[in-house]
């Protein structure tokens, strides 16, 4: 029986945020009792003229927590991600997410890149949304020495990666995927806790 439901909403423009995004689901879906559906800002229709939101929205408000995640474009979130927050205003004036689980991620192609302004951004829009914060919570193996290079670029707010100059079929690595798979689990039973102390 599913517990809790999560929803992975992301924008990437060249694909490789969106292999992360994808990692991190699969990720959640190993925490057990739990759905998760990857959504792109690309497919969320824009506000009704009443201020209303359909489609795929509807996946976001169901859902018991949100991975929010964007590809960092000259600093911050792409613009694309940004037009998602704003169209949200609507839910944000009823408070709709309130209480509802989020993390974020973000991946560029510099080691840096200011990845952390992206995440900042995110963590602040889910703070406008009144929403959870969960944190990335996956130590780098720099630390404990497993081998693995979990989180080597060593993100705690929440997740970052890094994509050399290639194709999203080669790039990001191995590493930044399993660290990816490593959160999306965190989050998944946090979201498991979340829901059974709920009810």
């Amino acid at each position: 029986m599913t517990v809790a439901s999560v929803a992975v909403v992301y924008h990437s423009r060249y694909g490789h945020t969106k292999v992360i995004a994808e990692q991190i689901a699969a990720g959640v879906r190993t925490a057990g009792d739990v759905a998760v559906e990857v959504v792109s800002v690309d497919e969320l229709p824009e506000p009704g003229k009443d201020r209303s939101l359909g489609g795929k929205w509807n996946v976001l408000n169901q859902a018991d927590g949100m991975i929010m995640g964007s590809a960092t474009y000259m600093g911050d979130i792409s613009s694309e991600f940004k037009q998602f927050m704003e169209r949200s205003s609507g839910l944000w004036y009823g408070q709709a997410w309130k209480d509802k689980l989020a993390a974020g991620f973000t991946n560029s192609g510099a080691l840096s890149g200011d990845k952390q302004s992206s995440l900042h951004s995110i963590v602040t829009f889910a703070g406008q949304h009144s929403m959870i914060w969960v944190s990335q919570g996956v130590m780098p193996s720099s630390y404990t020495n497993d081998g693995k290079n979990l989180n080597r670029l060593g993100a705690w707010t929440g997740f970052m990666s890094q994509s050399d100059n290639g194709g999203p079929d080669v790039t990001p690595g191995q590493a930044d995927k399993d660290t990816a798979q490593a959160f999306g689990k965190r989050f998944g039973v946090a979201a498991i806790r979340w829901v059974k102390g709920r009810n």
